[in-house]
């Protein structure tokens, strides 16, 4: 046995055992063979399963690193890569906005805007059926050298009007401008397309949002839904996108959908008495049934809880006259029903009727983000001079933008417009109005004066407007249908119960937005056009009229024709469909954005 031990032994260089060695064999050599194997056996397999054992469970406080770091390591990498891809660099904070939805670190192609109107016959200032709509600093035209400022200059805006970048299991949003949150996780994911029609519910559960691939919910899902507020914002994208990227919006026609309206009647306690018409007392409702349809697609119809995630952490400013006002309560509205909760949509300073003040701003706090609306009718300054008498008198300055500016120049998305208040007698007549510096003119042809408005507006927007982090729309002149004289004098529209079916009772395209479009024309930030002058002009039956308020004075009784409004629009109403295709156009080009990034 001896010998067998001395056999076995390592030998280097002819190395002596130690004594210790030694005495270990004599322990061995004792032992009968099958109880050493049997001990052995033991040894080794005790040994192994404690190496199994603090492997799959290691301790989060142990000293030892090695074995959480090895599981560690295989973490989810689209995680990893998500939130590593957000402070890469400063160019992705620089960049990054409602145009980093998909790609933090998008470097955007030159957009084209869509526009068209088949009664005018002038060069719209965008391509009709455009395939890349996602916005750029290059340039779009040429003769304009104003340049955006970096993001780093711009005026902070007023308090209880905008947020921060959401934070997970955020409930008080904080005042805050220009978000850089994206809102699709930089790995965009490829999606089967479902079928090819409009999602059914109007009223949309909120959903969850994922911004770090660790999901975190604004509201539980019921069972069976999908969770996931990107994924659902991925699905509607893909759903659309190409069914919508060469449709022309403004070239259609209505139609009876008896799914309509978006909200029922007399449910969003924010619309004003002047729009709220079935509440007034109007006894027909087919007018609130009826669809804008594109010849060559169908639009889809406005999920509030899809867009609301769009919005995440952005502001949504609508700014101009009280047709903006119009298309902002039908949105609020849409957007409002879509919520779990109603209490934690509310308006910023505690307004509950909308006429009469300069802004105003619906909050939307489970999703961190504002609606706003600022009146500017004209987009310039109203002003107002002392004459050579001592005499006061109204100005309009030509030559500067409307007060509001420093305040919504921040956002994520605005919406403008003007047009009605340059139909009035005073601005009609541009005798002793127009002012440009210290000079007031004696006179002014009004579509010379509006061309300067526009320009000193569209200046406003080179120079302030960082196109690589908002988006710019113009909302077009919305139609009057007036019948036996105008606003002031006469004018009736309360007989009219169906829309225009006759084209050649539609009014020519105005005058005012052919010099629109040659203003955008000369931009080179990119502006969207939403044309909806003609799809407006149809709609003889969308007014007001006489249901404009609850109860009339005596006076009114008497003359009730005096009192009609055939200039706004009754919500739920017409204005849905201008919203329906500000939430297509933003499908577009999320879609536009995310084929960049998976298409570098």
């Amino acid at each position: 046995m001896a010998s067998d031990a001395v056999k076995y032994m390592p030998i280097h260089s002819a190395t002596t055992t130690t004594a210790a060695a030694a005495e270990i064999r004599s322990f061995f050599s004792a032992v009968k063979p099958k109880k050493t194997s049997t001990f052995a056996y033991a040894f080794v397999i005790t040994f192994v399963s404690f190496t199994l054992f603090f492997a799959f469970s290691p301790s989060p406080n142990s000293s030892s690193p090695w074995f959480s770091n090895i599981f560690s390591s295989s973490s989810f990498s689209s995680s990893t890569t998500t939130t590593a891809a957000a402070p890469s660099s400063s160019k992705t904070a620089s960049v990054s906005s409602i145009f980093s939805y998909i790609i933090p670190n998008v470097t955007s192609t030159n957009p084209t805007n869509r526009s068209s109107d088949a009664a005018s016959n002038t060069t719209v200032p965008v391509s009709v059926n455009s395939t890349s709509p996602s916005l750029s600093s290059s340039s779009v035209v040429k003769n304009s050298t104003l340049q955006a400022p970096p993001p780093e200059n711009r005026t902070p805006v007023a308090k209880n009007s905008t947020f921060e970048s959401p934070v997970v299991n955020r409930t008080e949003p904080v005042a805050k401008t220009n978000t850089s949150q994206p809102l699709l996780p930089t790995g965009s994911s490829n999606l089967s397309r479902t079928a090819d029609k409009a999602p059914s519910p109007a009223k949309s559960p909120p959903v969850s949002v994922d911004l770090t691939s660790n999901s975190t919910s604004s509201a539980p899902s019921k069972p069976g839904e999908q969770t996931g507020s990107v994924s659902l914002l991925e699905q509607e994208i893909e759903k659309w996108s190409e069914s919508l990227k060469d449709c022309e919006f403004f070239d259609g026609g209505w139609i009876m959908d008896d799914t309509y309206p978006l909200y029922k009647p007399g449910s969003c306690n924010i619309i004003d008495e002047q729009f709220n018409c079935i509440s007034n007392g109007r006894p027909d409702k087919d007018f609130q049934k009826l669809k804008w349809k594109p010849k060559k697609c169908s639009l889809p119809r406005l999920n509030g809880g899809i867009m609301l995630e769009m919005l995440r952490g952005r502001r949504l400013v609508f700014v101009g006259d009280s047709l903006n006002r119009n298309m902002w309560e039908s949105l609020v509205c849409m957007l409002k029903g879509s919520v779990k909760d109603e209490s934690k949509v509310y308006e910023a300073s505690g307004r509950h009727h909308f006429r009469g003040e300069a802004e105003y701003s619906f909050v939307f706090q489970d999703y961190n983000c504002t609606v706003e609306f600022f009146v500017s009718p004209f987009l310039v300054q109203e002003n107002e001079i002392v004459d050579k008498k001592g005499t006061k008198k109204e100005t309009l300055r030509l030559d500067l933008v409307g007060k509001s500016s420093e305040q919504y120049k921040g956002a994520d998305i605005i919406v403008f417009n003007t047009g009605h208040w340059w139909t009035h007698e005073k601005t009609s007549k541009g005798e002793d109005y127009y002012q440009e510096g210290s000079n007031v003119y004696h006179e002014l042809a009004v579509l010379e004066a509006f061309r300067k408005a526009l320009t000193t507006w569209g200046r406003w927007v080179e120079k302030n407007v960082n196109p690589d982090k908002s988006l710019v729309f113009f909302r077009g002149y919305s139609a009057s249908h007036f019948s036996g004289g105008q606003w002031n004098s006469g004018g009736a529209c309360d007989s009219e119960t169906e829309p225009i079916k006759n084209e050649t009772y539609l009014t020519p395209y105005p005058d005012k937005m052919k010099v629109l479009e040659r203003v955008l024309k000369g931009m080179r930030t990119p502006v969207t056009y939403l044309n909806i002058t003609r799809l407006t002009d149809y709609r003889k039956d969308g007014h007001p009229s006489v249901y404009r308020k609850q109860s009339l004075s005596d006076k009114e009784k008497k003359t009730p024709l005096l009192y009609q409004d055939c200039s706004h629009w009754c919500l739920p109403g017409v204005p849905d469909s201008w919203n329906e295709i500000l939430y297509a156009e933003l499908l577009v080009k999320l879609n536009q954005l995310g084929q960049t990034r998976r298409n570098p």
